[in-house]
């Protein structure tokens, strides 16, 4: 048996998998060693409940793939909380990136470009994850992702930018002022998830002109930071894995066609596909 576990920053979907088959699918809260430690992830695994857990002695590997985890630091946290519950399981435990690269991989090198709540992308030949420039987060990068949506509109409503439509909109659905907005992104944690929430209001009025080229700079940039700078990017086939691509899946195009990118699949959720992907792996090797 295996385990898979996907994460971002809100939920954890998880599934166990015997040979050709997936036994149980559970979500729990998410893992981000950001803002946790790994007694703190340990108490999400344990969360899974016996379905789950009554395997863990039969279970041969954990394959978790969540934010967070591309240094060897917070990935190593994350392999002791994994440890405090599947001691017996060898664990395997990468950033999301690389789960989004092995779910969209169809035999071929292609590009992956992963965007939710966060972004990143990079290539996979079938053997190599490479990137030639990391995910930085939504402080210093994140271009093209709902929290960076979420960034800059509430930068612009600092900064009195806002078409007056927008800001009456904004004030009288979420009854913003500067002190909250500052808490929740300098002091509370989960700032990312807390920018990421304006997405929704930025999609149910993505025809206002202003919002449509704010969304459209944002995920040009994202392009042009991550995706041009990967060698030979012109030939390879890009997929887009997220939310993103799936609801902003009209600007993602435009954007696609004006850099003359070789469109890929788009996909919202990859579990499934990389579910495939492990079970081919781990029961051929």
């Amino acid at each position: 048996m295996i385990l898979i576990g996907t994460s971002g920053s809100t939920k954890c979907d998880w599934q166990l998998v015997d040979a050709q088959k997936s036994l149980v699918r559970k979500s729990t809260k998410g893992i981000n060693p950001f803002f946790m430690d790994d007694v703190a992830i340990s108490d999400i695994v344990k969360s899974l409940g016996s379905d789950i857990l009554d395997h863990k002695g039969e279970i041969e590997v954990v394959y978790f793939f969540g934010a967070g985890c591309s240094s060897k630091h917070f990935a190593a946290m994350v392999e002791r909380g994994l440890s405090m519950v599947f001691s017996k399981s060898h664990l395997y435990v990468k950033e999301d990136i690389v789960a989004a690269a092995f779910a969209t991989y169809n035999g071929e090198p292609s590009i992956t470009a992963l965007m939710g709540t966060g972004s990143n992308a990079c290539h996979f030949d079938g053997d190599i994850v490479r990137q030639e420039v990391s995910g930085m987060d939504f402080i210093l990068g994140d271009e093209g992702s709902r929290s960076h949506f979420g960034k800059l509109l509430l930068s612009k409503f600092l900064k009195k930018q806002l078409p007056d439509e927008i800001l009456r909109d904004l004030e009288r659905e979420f009854q913003l002022n500067k002190e909250e907005i500052l808490l929740n992104v300098y002091i509370k944690p989960y700032a990312n998830v807390y920018l990421s929430s304006f997405s929704q209001f930025i999609k149910e009025r993505i025809e206002n002109p202003f919002l449509h080229d704010m969304v459209k700079q944002s995920v040009s940039d994202f392009v042009e930071t991550y995706i041009c700078s990967i060698k030979n990017y012109e030939n390879l086939p890009v997929h887009f894995v997220g939310s993103v691509p799936y609801f902003f899946e009209e600007i993602v195009n435009e954007v696609v066609e004006e850099h003359q990118l070789k469109k890929g699949i788009f996909v919202e959720e990859p579990i499934d596909l990389l579910v495939s992907y492990l079970i081919k792996k781990h029961y051929r090797d």
